[in-house]
């Protein structure tokens, strides 16, 4: 018989009516060997001036979640779903409309890397008036440059170097005010705080704190567990393509359900000296990726139709992707 973990069922999530609705969305790219399912029938809910946070292993689908919003996969193609805010369809529209009155004004992106997402032939100033200049912004385009830059902790005199001669914690701040220079709605920051050290991760939390506080919604997408428990009001565990385990951030890591997020908890270095837990095996191939659980090779509490029957989403609000709780 597997052992079941005793765990506290939560209280089911039901957050206020979405502005952001992910409903179905399935995402593939093709190379030589096949199609790859890089996301599987995802969904989840976002209201305004909520953050969700994205957690799991590289290549669970993560990145292509956040460029699948934005309508920039490269090479990818949405196969199936739904993705609408505040009720209209934002896949069928036309993308010169999507473009113009959506791309970085109602929903942007800070992008994973700084240094890949700053040119570096051109000033800061430069790049911040090119996406002033392309999205048609006809008031005080160096004025809106300065309080961008400023309102992420940066000083004016900023805007006119170049790239190399930022340092790391600078030029993650000099992306996340392009990010913000047109004042959307809807902020996806993958992986804000790469390669920073541990005072300048800090201030790029407090930072997305603050704007969260401003009623800027966010999707933070991220290895780092610690880094969402401080700042997400929910949070997605996903894995395989699929979203795992969905619910607030409270119930998450108060009370994790899956045996992944369980597995992915434990594995957080403890101050008190204990050793950290770790999963075993590898992630599943997602060319052919099998009909059960997407867990299964690698959960402790495996049970037989895990193998052959996929466990059910449940609803958006909060669940668990697991047949330990149908």
């Amino acid at each position: 018989m597997p052992r079941l973990r005793k765990t506290k069922i939560p209280q089911e999530y039901s957050p206020p009516m979405a502005f952001l609705d992910v409903e179905g969305l399935s995402v593939s790219y093709g190379t030589r060997a096949g199609r790859v399912h890089a996301l599987d029938d995802v969904g989840f809910s976002l209201k305004e001036g909520e953050s969700l946070g994205i957690a799991g292993e590289s290549a669970c689908g993560k990145s292509t979640l956040g460029l699948a919003i934005m309508r920039m996969l490269q090479g990818g193609r949405i196969d199936s779903g739904a993705i609408s805010m505040r009720g209209e369809s934002l896949l069928d529209m036309a993308e010169r409309r999507f473009s113009a009155e959506y791309r970085w004004k109602r929903i942007s992106m800070i992008f994973q890397g700084a240094m890949s997402s700053l040119d570096p032939v051109y000033t800061i100033r430069s790049q911040f008036s090119e996406v002033l200049r392309q999205h048609g912004f006809e008031g005080d385009r160096e004025g809106r440059m300065e309080e961008a830059a400023t309102s992420v902790g940066l000083e004016p005199g900023v805007l006119g170097r170049y790239p190399h001669e930022l340092s790391g914690g600078m030029k993650q701040r000099a992306v996340t005010a392009m990010a913000l220079l047109l004042k959307p709605d809807l902020v996806i920051a993958d992986e804000p705080t790469t390669a920073l050290d541990v005072l300048v991760q800090a201030q790029i939390i407090n930072l997305l704190k603050r704007l969260k506080k401003e009623g800027t919604s966010f999707i933070i997408i991220t290895h780092d567990l610690s880094i969402l428990s401080e700042i997400a009001d929910k949070v997605g565990i996903m894995y395989g393509g699929q979203i795992a385990e969905l619910g607030s951030s409270e119930d998450v890591y108060g009370s994790p359900r899956h045996p992944y997020t369980q597995g992915l908890l434990a594995s957080i270095p403890k101050l008190r000296g204990e050793k950290p837990g770790y999963i075993r095996g590898s992630p599943p191939g997602l060319i052919s990726p099998g009909s059960g659980c997407r867990f299964a090779d690698r959960c402790p509490d495996v049970m037989e139709k895990c193998s052959t029957d996929p466990p059910k989403a449940g609803t958006k609000s909060g669940y668990a992707k697991c047949w330990l709780y149908e």
